[in-house]
């Protein structure tokens, strides 16, 4: 037996001594029985919607399912969680694939338990006993994930439990027992069904897992990755092997195998690791004389398909940009003797604040083709890019301001500012000029 959190124990003490039934259920049981840190409590009850609401004051119903989200504050004004609380219910049709037609309030917990989608998650328990009609505990045991009840019919009633499976197999390390992963081929082609926002979200949590690689293996294996990434499903079987190229894999599984290496947390950046090679499909040119296999341009057409990967997706502006410009510009050459002005102007190419990100791409990518984690090279352009940094980027970044000029040309604010800042931005980036305050503001007085 387990200890359920103070705040998650007085929710079912509230409700049991209203004399109603209470237990805490589904993703928050199972990770507590498994040791794992968890927040947002899911709870389920036999009391009504308008009944839980009069017992929790601060407490919100803005659905036809119910659940009522109760805040959870932790000596703040603002709300650290939110517990949710729904009544017990039957569910029938499921005619767009997602959302059930009709709900009935349940009398049972088990009723309750049966319409859960996977028996790690049909875990109930109040704080003293637990309820698993389903054996969700043993399932927990085994690192299996398993539908309650048909897996097809569970499956095809929300079409997103496909991806929910993978994800959760993904996040905690499991595997898909059989027979559900058999009903997720055959009913692969319902996510068509499914919102892209909802398809990015549990892709964006795939890709944040412990093991995201493994997590975008499955969704090829089912046939998912089809109906989410064809540009991605379109690169394995593409052969890199040939002479002068150093790759052991084909596309696909160099891709793959690059997220495996991503030593970034952030899903962008593992998202961009996974499709920085995607335009080789379409590129793949083979000498029929020489052997020779090449991919002219891969980086620029990639670049294109990343466009449409992102309004399918429906991203943000903020993760389409950074998506684009770490797949668009991972070709920089990597040559510590590049001029300050060919090492800026990648630096411009990136972004300052990418930097970091690129070069995790950039080793994972090595990685992920049989590479080294570094080399010497890498190692001398990684100390000639902290270098070339200590020059300014932009006028923004120098020295002196428009206030300065103002007051030395005495001149109101206009066009000259502009152009002075201009002229001396030029002499320092070329290297003529030093980014030295009393420099710069000595060369100000050559401008009047």
């Amino acid at each position: 037996m387990f200890t359920l959190p103070t705040t998650a124990q007085n929710i079912i003490n509230t409700l049991q001594n209203k004399g109603f039934e209470a237990y805490a259920v589904g993703g928050s049981v199972r990770d507590t029985v498994m040791g794992i840190p968890t927040f947002g409590w899911d709870f389920t009850t036999n009391a009504p919607p308008q009944m839980i609401l009069e017992i929790f004051p601060d407490s919100f119903y803005d659905n036809s399912f119910g659940t009522v989200g109760i805040k959870i504050y932790d000596g703040a004004d603002k709300p650290v969680d939110i517990y949710e609380i729904t009544t017990y219910r039957s569910e029938k049709g499921y005619s767009d694939f997602r959302h059930p037609d009709k709900i009935q309030w349940g009398t049972t917990l088990k009723e309750d338990l049966s319409r859960r989608d996977f028996t790690i998650n049909a875990i109930a328990t109040d704080g003293r006993t637990i309820v698993d009609p389903y054996h969700g505990m043993d399932d927990v045991r085994e690192k299996m994930i398993r539908t309650v009840g048909v897996a097809r019919d569970r499956l095809s009633e929300d079409a997103l439990r496909c991806m929910r499976a993978v994800r959760i197999a993904s996040q905690l390390g499991f595997m898909i027992e059989g027979d559900t992963l058999g009903a997720i081929r055959e009913t692969s082609s319902l996510l068509t069904k499914i919102s892209f926002e909802r398809i990015r979200d549990e892709l964006y949590k795939i890709l944040a897992s412990p093991h995201p690689a493994d997590g975008v293996l499955l969704l090829k294996n089912t046939g998912l990755l089809h109906y989410i990434l064809p540009e991605l499903e379109a690169c394995f079987g593409i052969s890199q092997k040939s002479p002068k190229r150093h790759h052991i894999y084909d596309v696909g599984t160099h891709l793959v195998e690059a997220l495996r290496a991503c030593k970034s947390g952030d899903p962008v950046v593992r998202l961009a690791t996974l499709l920085h090679d995607i335009g080789k499909a379409p590129t793949w040119r083979k000498d029929e004389t020489t052997g020779i296999i090449t991919f002219y341009n891969h980086e620029i057409i990639g670049a294109r398909l990343i466009k449409e990967i992102s309004q399918r997706l429906r991203l943000s502006r903020k993760d389409s940009q950074r998506l684009y410009i770490l797949t668009r510009w991972h070709q920089f050459t990597v040559d510590e003797r590049q001029t300050d002005s060919a090492i800026r102007r990648i630096i411009r190419r990136i972004g300052k604040e990418n930097l970091s990100n690129m070069l995790d791409l950039r080793v994972a990518d090595r990685l992920g083709g049989g590479a080294r984690e570094t080399s010497w090279r890498l190692e001398l352009f990684k100390q000639r890019l902290e270098e070339v940094q200590i020059q300014p980027f932009s006028v923004s970044d120098l020295a002196v301001s428009g206030h300065d000029v103002m007051e030395i040309l005495n001149v109101t604010p206009g066009p000259i500012v502009g152009k002075v800042l201009n002229a001396l931005f030029a002499q320092v980036d070329s290297g003529t000029l030093q980014n030295d305050r009393e420099i710069l503001l000595k060369k100000i007085e050559d401008f009047k």
